[in-house]
């Protein structure tokens, strides 16, 4: 059977006009800002683009929001000047292209052909030379791959030594809760097992996000990796934070968006690298203190 790419005639684009599709091979990537997966691919969308815009190909990123505050077009327009995208952006924040695709995934990347037929798809990370052979294939050309540069929290995983999945804070998906106590007085418990979060202080859980309502309210996590992100958005003001590894400040273990002494300011939502290590790994106890109230945490990644 053949599927057909579906119309994006009623798409709304983020600062420019739609591109002509017709005649041209298409790459739909879609994305959410705040996914650290899709955040791992965003080095080889933008070096198709540039390597083979000019045999035919266009690049067409869907931003779909996973989260209610990323359906906020600044955020995503400032998302897209950080990342350096340059090719064209279809905000879809009432997700009728995603469901147009019948897509479920962040991220996915649905290659078409001059017929606006789709040829290949492919759902997470990796398999990017398969997919730069279809589009090679489709464009009629043939030369060496690309080799992007995957720098900060582009680069790839250390597939070998991550042990702890994706932990949303919500109640709605959230797993490995291991707080005492309740909504507006939650306690660590005396010992975090492998892969349990905790919340300490005044907080409240909706289906989304946890919430903190007093200065130095603070959340756990033991975990196994080299990386450890976290979604947070603000209420209001900025938040300035601290953060902890095994109880000292993370000095040469510390992530982009926080010093060796472990501090951090949250000035707009998206996704945090809190932790890198640079040596062996092991498991390690995280501790986030947040100076203010005002902070909604989302989901913890690790990579």
């Amino acid at each position: 059977m053949t599927t057909r790419a579906p119309s994006l005639a009623d798409a709304e684009w983020l600062d420019s006009a739609p591109p002509e599709l017709d005649g041209h091979v298409v790459a739909y990537d879609f994305w959410t800002l705040t996914c650290v997966n899709w955040l791992r691919t965003a080095p080889y969308r933008r070096a198709w683009w540039e390597a083979y815009r000019d045999d035919g190909l266009i690049v067409v990123g869907v931003h779909t929001p996973e989260f209610a505050f990323e359906h906020d077009p600044d955020l995503i327009r400032r998302a897209v000047a950080t990342r350096g995208i340059t090719y064209p952006v279809v905000i879809d924040s009432d997700y009728e292209v995603w469901k147009s695709f019948d897509n479920h995934f962040w991220p996915a990347l649905y290659l078409a052909d001059r017929d606006g037929v789709i040829r290949d798809h492919h759902f997470g990370e990796g398999r990017y030379a398969e997919s730069e052979r279809t589009i090679q294939r489709l464009l009629g050309v043939a030369r060496p791959p690309v080799r992007p540069e995957a720098l900060g929290v582009e680069a790839e995983a250390d597939w070998d030594h991550l042990k702890t999945p994706e932990t949303y804070l919500g109640y709605a998906r959230g797993e490995h809760f291991a707080s005492t106590g309740g909504s507006h007085g939650y306690a660590y418990p005396a010992f975090l097992q492998s892969d349990q979060w905790a919340l300490d202080g005044d907080w409240t859980r909706s289906g989304e996000f946890a919430a903190v309502h007093r200065q130095d309210g603070s959340v756990a996590f033991r975990f196994e990796a080299r990386d450890a992100n976290l979604v947070l958005a603000p209420e209001s003001d900025p938040v300035s934070f601290q953060v902890f590894l095994d109880g000292k400040a993370p000095e040469d273990a510390h992530g982009a968006d926080i010093s060796p002494e472990g501090y951090g300011k949250l000035t707009e939502g998206r996704m945090y690298q809190l932790i890198r290590q640079p040596g062996p790994i092991a498991e390690r106890h995280l501790e986030v203190v947040f100076h203010a109230p005002g902070v909604r945490a989302y989901v913890f990644t690790f990579g």
